[in-house]
């Protein structure tokens, strides 16, 4: 693992601070154009097509509360819900947290980076994430994640993938700092966290290939 971590906090020191505050930036401009986002992603009528969710949702143990990290508009979190799952939705922008307040959803403020993340957890959610994770910190918060999820337990997650470090520019959206990764780097850190896969998929969005990754918390590695 002392490879992928090398690689990982390269940036550390003058170069992570900047990317730091890249990193809030990412956060401040969710918060100008949140509402816009839940509009765009708004669920079709009709549409159930939740293939992630539905691996999620067949992997985790039959007791036990969800952690979202990041639920945006609440989306994902209403399907949830809907299928029975205990969650805990969380955003780090205070717009999101509003507009599933807003919804009659209750929702509270949580910053991956900076905040305790309480549990144990019987599953943990993150998709849309961590591309905005600085790509040194990344390993310390799946060290983070994996010390909430209960023995069993399931972990969901999405990010950009690729070897980048990109700032992308909304055309009336702001800032954002985002990270790609490869699978075999995450697969050596989820490896030595306790991670054991048991689905995953790549595949080309609008914005960028994404990668999205179920792994569960095996026995003896709190």
């Amino acid at each position: 693992m002392q490879g992928v971590l090398a690689m990982a906090k390269e940036g550390q020191g003058l170069e992570g601070d900047a990317r730091e505050s890249d990193n809030r930036r990412a956060i401040a401009s969710y918060e100008g154009c949140a509402s816009d986002y839940a509009q765009a992603t708004t669920p079709k009528l009709g549409s159930d097509d939740r293939r992630e969710l539905q691996n999620f949702l067949e992997a985790l143990p039959p007791a036990g509360r969800v952690l979202e990290i990041g639920s945006g508009p609440g989306w994902d979190a209403d399907w949830l819900e809907d299928h029975g799952v205990d969650l805990r939705r969380t955003d780090a922008a205070t717009a999101f947290v509003a507009i599933q307040k807003a919804r009659g959803a209750s929702a509270g403020l949580l910053d991956v980076v900076t905040d305790d993340l309480g549990g144990p957890y019987a599953g943990v959610i993150a998709l849309y994430v961590f591309q905005h994770v600085d790509r040194w910190r990344l390993p310390d918060v799946l060290a983070k994640i994996s010390q909430a999820i209960i023995e069993g337990g399931v972990f969901l997650f999405s990010l950009r993938e690729g070897r980048s470090d990109l700032i992308e520019h909304g055309t009336s959206s702001g800032t954002y700092y985002v990270a790609e990764w490869e699978k075999p780097d995450l697969d050596v850190i989820l490896g030595d966290l306790g991670f054991r896969e048991r689905w995953s998929t790549s595949g080309e969005e609008a914005d960028g290939r994404w990668l999205t990754i179920l792994t569960s918390k095996e026995a003896g590695d709190e």
